[in-house]
């Protein structure tokens, strides 16, 4: 696989490799070579030709323990001679690229065509002088008003607002993409590595690793480069995102201990020295072999690009140095279809769907009408003839007509929506980093808004996260503080310090505080720390004794799981025999012990009726108090014969129990008002802990969880499978629905079992609202919790690297009340939206009727062409920006969610639109039929073709504009509230973008002249424009005391019905990206305004038959381009056709694997 010296990128690398293999004791090449060997063949080979782990290390002028001192000079060297540990970014797109993509818009085109016919019929002079005379009415005014000669100005100004729209377009798409750029490498500074440099244990941000680094390696970790492990305790490695195999891998220095970059760290820990960094690692080759890389590489590999589209979607979570990769996969595609979750997206498309239907057909009508009018008139009633040299005039007319049509679509159709969500999304996203909330896929922010369930951990989110040893029981007594280690028997509290001082990670340390008086740094599992601060409280040191048996000596380690919930270490003592340090669990080590220290530290024999003593004397009541409590225990084993140490059940029995440590983790005092913030605002909090019941049950109380004397569930997650699984062990959705609504606490949880309340509260049917649960997590085995939640959060801090890669939201505080903040800026833009959505469906209605009955009524639109594009810039452009960025507010969590079907256009929001469309209606008709009389000018009505401006179509035209700008600011309220100015001063861009759009008003109607169709006014028609405006106001005060009731019709607009509400949820997870792609090219035939995106992927899909691979390569192309989210994030999804894909790239022989007939399961 890695065969690729052929091309000068890697020429370029083997040249420099050849002047500096001096240097270093091995090549980049020959590093390369070892790292695509596995197990038995990898050990010979390292033993062969490097004399083991050691004999490399040398040669990589590194110390196993101590690693290299990382002088700056020796870094660079590094750097220079094995690469950076980065992957080169593709270049982003360039603005011109978004230009061209902007103007691949339907409507556009359509414009762009009849502006163009427009200008070339205004330069085509018809030969002959009479045909003015000759061509009738039609001709009248053509030459007598000495205007022809200005007939170019409507066409050159359609143009010209053409080009304004794309470039706005344009420039946001750009600025949008900019800011993901930011937010990816925002995301990759997070990730650090724990290496060791000159003996000193450093965290790093993983672009500075280089090869010879020593890294230190653990549960949770994705691996940041490829290695050669020198020591490991139990490590088990889940590398199906390189090889498809979903089994857990065991690592171990004597039979496979080659580590490679991108692969996840499922259990145990150990150390690796890293050989190859960057575009050397396996992902890096696979990023190069996908064009990624180099642009030499790009050409060369076209066609391995194109077939291993799906091994890009795979590769796409793992550490590179780029933050679009998977948006420039897509070729041609101008709209980025995003990987649907997001209940207002539906919502948007059905509804835009639904106006651009309607739209399209009232232009239709408007020019049917049009034409047959003219037609009737001239050539039926005042029985002209057709001359063939009136030909060019009549087309001009007919031109006129087509161009009135296309502007009545353009105001139609509301393209401003996706610019608004976008704006809105992008914004928030912004402001929540502040409020620390690092949102890694877009819609997620706007489906928190709807959330009504929180699944919360509470070690860390609910709590402070900083564990205290407060209680012990040891030596038969129970202390309620930390005893004076005097009191104790020495030989139980030597074996409590060794036993804690070696059984931990040692990467769990207390270090110094930084500030003086603070409290002492808590580094690494913070449940280790509290018992570590426990030795330190008794007036001991864990460093000496971690000194004399350093981690290499450690005889075997079995790790902590969710399984065992407890962690064991087994040393070899100087007499030859064993000895076994346990903690864990206490209900759990305790089952286990059959021996106990007493007062004098002997070992005595342990009852079961000793332990039900126990557990209610000391565990209850220990828990009772919300503390954690945690068993230390120890065995004896003879050396001779050595026991079977893989014979599990065996050795971790027969324990001698030396403690029993009650922790505190106190509640962090933000939570309690949060939660209360959750319940009142409609959203269910759940506490699903790992924890011991009576533990959980103390803390969900001190939060507010729960309240006593309510009826609600806290059990432990043995009596949740009890409950919702049949006879024979399946669960049952049935059984489920009984359980959750009332369940608060679940304890003593599995993976498993936050898996399927999740997926139990999605999936249940009880409720006539469909639940949206977000779901909070920090280690690897809440990935699939993660991945299932609607929103999944991750801790920033505590968070494993596998649990931030399934999450939807970093949480880089690790705070409950940032989740809070999330709701809040999801249901702002939901609200954002929907204030959009009233201004701009007012503007569309009463834009479309005024051109249409206008257009019937005189011929002509009393608003032209140009005027109606700037219109379109106010009410897409502008007010999108005005009306999407408003901060959100406190009142805001006083409501309910909103639910995934209720309409996205409310009563009272349907009543807005309604009664200022009545409102704007009448004036303009007003003004239209009898404006002249009441303002004593000429009537702009029924004016032959190129005609001046007149004054009454631009009182008309300026009225109408000072209309919307009243109305955007009563577009600020959407429940009905009086107060319209209420914070607006909070939000700046609204404010400047009023004045601002006032301001190009003045420009426009006193200096537009003929462009925009527009006569200067003097200031008191100025003022008359201005005070119709303000009645807007007024009227909106009026239109707020109607009540609801009265208007029960018109309330289903957007709504989702349950049909499409979300085709995800019966959708195997496996095939979820296929579906939604063949769902999105659905929903393309529909919406016709899309075809042409259509029709390029569609066209991306026959050149890949044509090329000759297989249809998994068709149908990777299709995925790809489908799954593409605007955060440019893409999930990591192990389907069949990923397996071969990605085998075929593991394996030496891709080209063979690649282009081999599909096997089942494929797309």
């Amino acid at each position: 696989m890695g065969d690729m010296s052929n091309s000068d990128f890697y020429a370029k690398n083997q040249r420099n490799e050849e002047n500096h293999a001096a240097a270093f004791g091995c090549s980049v090449m020959e590093l390369r070579s070892l790292m695509e060997l596995r197990g038995p063949e990898a050990v010979v080979k390292l033993q062969e030709d490097y004399a083991g782990v050691e004999g490399l290390c040398k040669r990589l002028k590194t110390s196993p323990t101590e690693g290299f001192p990382g002088a700056q000079t020796d870094l660079d060297k590094r750097k220079e001679i094995f690469g950076k540990n980065l992957i080169p970014p593709k270049k982003p797109k360039t603005f011109l690229q978004l230009v061209w993509e902007a103007l691949q818009d339907v409507t556009l085109i359509i414009l762009e065509l009849a502006a163009l016919i427009s200008l070339g019929l205004s330069f085509y002079h018809p030969p002959g002088e009479s045909s003015g005379e000759s061509c009738g009415a039609a001709g009248g005014g053509v030459e007598d008003e000495g205007e022809a000669d200005a007939g170019w100005i409507e066409g050159a100004a359609i143009l010209l607002s053409v080009v304004c729209v794309v470039l706005v377009t344009a420039f946001n798409d750009w600025s949008k993409e900019k800011q993901f750029r930011g937010l990816q490498s925002r995301i990759e500074q997070e990730q650090k590595f724990q290496v060791v440099r000159g003996s000193q244990v450093i965290q790093l941000p993983v672009s500075d690793i280089v090869v010879g680094d020593i890294a230190q390696i653990k549960y949770g970790d994705l691996l940041p480069a490829d290695g050669v492990l020198i020591q490991g305790n139990d490590l088990k490695i889940d590398e199906s995102s390189l090889t498809g195999e979903s089994d857990h891998v065991k690592k171990c220095v004597d039979k496979d201990p080659m580590l490679l970059s991108g692969t996840h760290v499922m259990e145990g820990s150990g150390r690796m020295v890293v050989t190859a960094v960057g575009v050397n690692s396996q992902t890096g080759i696979i990023f190069t072999l996908l064009g990624a890389g180099t642009e030499e590489e790009e050409k060369k590999e076209k066609k391995v690009k194109k077939q291993d589209g799906a091994a890009a979607m795979e590769m796409q979570p793992l550490k590179s140095a780029e933050g679009g990769e998977s948006d420039e996969k897509e070729k041609k595609k101008p709209s980025v279809s995003k990987k649907e979750k997001s209940v207002l997206q539906g919502k948007l498309t059905k509804l835009a769907v639904q106006i651009g239907k309607a739209g399209l057909l009232m232009s239709a009508v408007t020019v049917i009408i049009l034409v047959l009018y003219f037609c009737i008139d001239n050539f039926v009633m005042q029985k002209n003839p057709w001359m063939p040299e009136c030909s060019p005039i009549y087309i001009q007319y007919f031109v006129k007509f087509f161009i009135i049509g296309v502007t009545v679509l353009v105001v139609a159709v509301p393209e401003g929506l996706p610019l608004a969500v976008t704006i809105s999304l992008a914004y928030s996203v912004k402001k929540m980093m502040k409020d620390n909330n690092l949102v890694r896929h877009l819609d997620a922010c706007e489906t928190m808004g709807n959330a009504t369930a929180i699944c919360s951990d509470k070690t860390g989110t609910l709590t402070t996260n900083r564990m205290t040893a407060v209680q012990c029981y040891i030596g038969d007594v129970h202390y309620k503080e930390i005893p004076d280690p005097g009191t104790l028997p020495p030989k139980s509290l030597d074996l409590l310090v060794n036993s804690i001082s070696i059984n931990s990670a040692y990467t769990t340390k207390i270090l110094p505080p930084d500030k003086e008086g603070g409290l002492p740094k808590q580094v690494g599992n913070k449940t280790e720390c509290g018992l570590l601060g426990l030795v330190m409280d008794l007036k001991r040191d864990y460093q000496p004794i971690r000194n004399q048996i350093p981690e290499d000596k450690l005889y075997k380690v079995y790790t902590f799981n969710s399984v065992r919930k407890s962690m064991s270490t087994v040393i070899k003592l100087s007499d030859g025999s064993f000895r076994m340090y346990s903690k864990g669990a206490s209900e759990i080590v305790l089952k286990k012990c059959s021996h106990i220290l007493n007062e004098v530290g002997e070992s005595r024999v342990f009852r079961p009726r000793d332990k039900d003593e126990m557990v209610k004397k000391v565990i209850e009541p220990m828990a009772c108090e919300g503390l954690r409590t945690i068993c230390v225990a120890y065995r004896n084993f003879s050396g001779d014969p050595e026991p079977s140490w893989d014979d599990e059940s065996n050795i971790l029995n027969d324990l001698t129990a030396i403690c029993v440590v009650g922790i505190e983790d106190p509640v962090r005092p933000e939570v309690p008002d949060a939660i209360k913030k959750c319940q009142r605002a409609g959203i269910t909090v759940r506490m699903v802990t790992g924890d011991n019941i009576n533990t959980a049950r103390a803390i969900a109380i001190k939060c507010g969880i729960i309240h006593p004397g309510e009826d609600f569930l806290c059990i432990d997650g043995k009596e949740f499978n009890r409950r919702i699984r049949n006879e024979k062990g399946e669960v049952e959705q049935e059984r489920i629905d009984k359980v959750w609504p009332k369940l608060r606490v679940l304890a003593r949880s599995s993976p498993t079992d936050k898996h399927t309340l999740v997926k139990g509260i999605i999936d249940s049917t009880t409720t006539d609202q469909r639940q949206v649960v977000a779901v909070t997590g920090d280690g690897t085995n809440d990935g699939p919790a993660l991945k299932k939640a609607d929103v999944g959060f991750a801790m920033g801090i505590a968070g494993t690297d596998v649990a931030k890669e399934a999450s939807d939201i970093i949480l880089t505080d690790d705070n409950f009340s940032s989740i809070v903040k999330a709701v809040m800026w999801g249901r702002n833009v939901y609200d954002s939206i929907s204030k959009f959505l009233q201004f701009q469906l007012t503007v569309n209605v009463v834009a479309v009727i005024v051109a249409f009955t206008g257009a019937c009524i005189t011929q002509d639109s009393p608003l032209k062409a140009v005027q109606m594009l700037w219109v379109n810039l106010i009410m897409d452009t502008f007010a999108s920006l005005a009306l999407a960025t408003e901060p959100p507010t406190e009142c805001l969590l006083k409501r309910r969610p909103y639910g995934r079907n209720k309409p996205l256009i409310s009563s009272t929001m349907t009543k807005n639109i309604l009664g200022h469309g009545v409102y704007q209606l009448i004036i303009i008709f007003t003004l239209l039929f009898v404006g002249e009389k009441i303002f004593d000018i000429d009537s702009g009505r029924n004016a032959p073709l190129h005609s001046p401006p007149s004054e009454h179509y631009t009182i008309i035209f300026n009225t109408f504009v000072m209309m919307q700008l009243f109305n955007e600011i009563n577009a600020r309220k959407i429940h009905g509230e009086r107060n319209v100015f209420d914070g607006i001063f909070r939000n700046p861009i609204f404010c400047t973008i009023v004045f601002g759009t006032f301001l190009m008003q003045i420009v426009i109607v006193q200096f537009g002249g003929k462009p925009f169709s527009c006569q200067p006014l003097d200031l008191e028609k100025w003022m008359w424009c201005v005070f119709l405006g303000l009645g807007e106001l007024v009227w909106g005060q009026v239109i707020a005391s109607v009540p609801n009731s009265k208007l029960r019709f018109l309330r289903r607009a957007g709504q989702l019905t349950q049909k499409d509400e979300s085709p995800e949820e019966d959708v195997n997870e496996d095939n979820e990206e296929i579906d939604h792609a063949e769902r999105e090219l659905r929903r393309g035939q529909i919406l016709w305004f899309r075809g042409l995106n259509r029709i390029q992927t569609q066209i991306d899909v026959v050149n890949t038959f044509k090329s000759g691979t297989s249809f998994q390569g068709a149908g990777a192309l299709r995925r790809q381009s489908s799954t593409t989210s605007q955060t440019q994030d893409v999930t990591n999804v192990s389907s069949p056709s990923h397996v071969s894909l990605s085998n075929a790239l593991s394996s030496p022989t891709s080209t063979t694997a690649a282009t081999a007939p599909p096997t089942t399961g494929q797309c």
